[in-house]
């Protein structure tokens, strides 16, 4: 736990509870509304194969993961802690053009 408060930055273990939390919620947020919008779509277990509903399910909640961290972090008083995070992640999968690119002098 020491070295993950380090690389991370957090003073406190309440933080990192709370960053835990902020975690599990968001995941379980993400493939909610993930299964909501592929039923929307009528993509369903029962009509679609396993091995193609379930990379669909996923090639949704990736984007939509971390968009919703930085909401769900900002809720729990994480930002500052989440919003890099996120944007990271976002650069990772293709999606950094979302908040620019940093000017270097």
């Amino acid at each position: 736990m020491g070295n993950l408060k380090q690389r991370w930055g957090i003073t406190s273990n309440f933080q990192m509870v709370v960053i835990f939390v902020v975690f599990a919620i968001n995941g379980t947020i993400s493939a909610e509304i993930s299964k909501f919008l592929m039923g929307f779509l009528g993509i369903t277990k029962a009509n679609t194969a396993g091995y193609i509903y379930y990379p669909l399910l996923i090639i949704l909640v990736l984007p939509l993961y971390p968009f919703l961290l930085m909401g769900v972090g900002y809720l729990f008083g994480q930002s500052k802690f989440f919003f890099p995070f996120a944007k990271k992640m976002l650069r990772g999968i293709g999606l950094g053009f979302i908040f620019g690119q940093k000017k270097t002098p």
